[in-house]
């Protein structure tokens, strides 16, 4: 009888489901180059908020200043994870250290949590979770458990202006909505460049837009959406969203909207104003009433120019109180650029003495009396003839102290706004009064947090109101 051979079946390589036998977690997919480690990015964002530029907190953390570059520029200038000091509830990269040198020594379980005060329970599912799996074999090494453990504790989280388009619309048309003029007819505005992915061009001209910063969007969705709770947002939502790549909420080129047309989020910069022509101690700001400091009568107006291109200028005057703008039209006078400049002769460029007189009054006299009792000023020589101006409109004025912007704060952070309409560089003889009041409407119906989250068009009409049913009660 012949024998029949058997056939004897070797199964080669490692068993299905050998890794969730022995870690007891589903495989983990390799991210191929190690991650930051969570502590480590941690305290390059502290030193950043501590005011070190990006290549020192490169170097304070242990890595190259080009790399701490290249992690601020990859997300956005802004944190994506909590600065918080870590609870102790779980387990940190120093004790798995710790931990790993123990292991190699030969340690039991309960060695090693009684050396580093956890409980053994910790110690023997930190050894089987986060332990290494290349080898076929269970080997723990510190770095591959802390990679393990935060991916295995992250959370992500869909944005919010991700999962309501509504909430998103109303983003997105208060940062980039087209400026209109009071009858709703759209301004186009200078066409400028694409956006490149870098801050605002220096002297060149920038979109025109509703340009919402995200405080007055989140404050003013309570006010338009009260009985709607999904139409809520925070401010450092919003700017997550524009600024951290992979969030799939709104797109970066919305940064141009900003006022501050930066590509990355850092601190802001301000620039000292430089002062003008000395006046006379009757018209300092030191003469000028106290009612005027606490803002509490309406009525009281700061104003400047912002300067452009051939001698080009707008004026610009704020009431301090509900921060409601007016811009004045200055245009050039007949001759300028073919008539040779002489000494001592007219000012032809719009901005002259008699030039910004009558340009001036024509701006202040739109309000009623009652709102015009005094007008703070740069120390400008455009308002030399400050005396005629005063007798032709009722209107006192006061000069601020020299290299001391901020004794008119509101009109030069007014200025601020409205160099993202007329930046510095620019031709602003180019614009129209019907543009000029396109712009200051866009500005008055901004909510502002100083009024509560009210326009400055509404806080004015208040007054406005309240003026005229006076007037009726007095007539009555």
């Amino acid at each position: 009888m012949d024998a029949t051979p058997l056939t004897v079946e070797v199964l080669m390589g490692r068993q299905p489901g050998w890794m969730v036998t022995q870690t007891g977690r589903p495989a983990m997919r390799s991210p191929g180059r190690p991650p930051i480690r969570r502590d480590v990015e941690q305290a390059f964002w502290r030193r950043i908020a501590e005011g070190m530029t990006s290549e020192d907190a490169g170097i304070a953390v242990g890595v190259s200043g080009p790399v701490g570059s290249r992690w601020f520029r990859e997300r956005g200038g802004m944190p994506s994870i909590s600065l918080d000091a870590p609870s102790g509830r779980y387990l940190s990269f120093d004790e798995r250290e710790e931990i790993a040198l123990l292991k190699a020594q030969d340690h039991g379980v309960r060695e090693i949590a009684r050396r580093i005060g956890r409980a053994p329970s910790t110690i023997s599912r930190e050894l089987r979770r986060n332990a290494a799996t290349r080898s076929g074999t269970l080997k723990y090494r510190a770095g591959v458990a802390q990679w393990k453990a935060e991916l295995a504790a992250r959370r992500p989280k869909t944005a919010k202006v991700v999962a309501n388009p509504q909430l998103r619309e109303y983003v997105q048309e208060r940062l980039a909505g087209q400026v209109c003029r009071p009858d709703g007819t759209v301004v186009v505005g200078p066409s400028p460049a694409p956006w490149k992915g870098r801050n605002k061009p220096r002297r060149q001209d920038r979109r025109w837009a509703l340009a919402w910063s995200p405080e007055q969007i989140a404050n003013r969705l309570p006010i338009d959406f009260p009985d709607d709770e999904s139409m809520r947002i925070s401010h450092e939502a919003i700017y997550q969203a524009l600024y951290i790549e992979g969030r799939g909420a709104l797109k970066r080129e919305l940064v141009a909207c900003l006022r501050t047309g930066r590509a990355l989020r850092v601190p802001r910069a301000r620039a000292r104003s430089k002062p003008g022509a000395h006046v006379t101690s009757e018209v300092m700001i030191s003469e000028r009433p106290a009612e005027v400091e606490d803002r509490a009568v309406p009525g009281h107006w700061e104003g400047d120019l912002i300067i452009g291109l051939q001698r080009s200028a707008i004026g610009t005057v704020v009431e301090r109180q509900t921060r409601f703008t007016m811009l004045v039209h200055l245009p050039r006078e007949q001759g300028y650029g073919v008539i040779a400049p002489v000494k001592n002769g007219p000012a032809l460029g719009g901005y002259g003495a008699l030039s910004m007189n009558k340009a001036l009054a024509t701006t202040m006299t739109t309000m009623p009396e009652q709102l015009r009792r005094s007008l703070t000023w740069d120390r400008g020589k455009e308002l030399s003839a400050h005396a005629a101006f005063t007798v032709a409109t009722g209107t006192a004025i006061y000069f601020a102290d020299p290299h001391s912007p901020w004794q008119r704060g509101t009109n030069e952070n007014t200025n601020g706004l409205l160099r993202q309409y007329f930046p510095k560089g620019t031709d602003l003889s180019r614009w129209a009064p019907e543009d000029l009041e396109a712009v200051a409407h866009a500005l008055n119906s901004r909510p502002r947090k100083t009024l509560g989250w009210k326009t400055p068009a509404e806080a004015m009409n208040e007054h406005l109101l309240l003026l005229q049913q006076a007037g009726v009660a007095t007539t009555g």
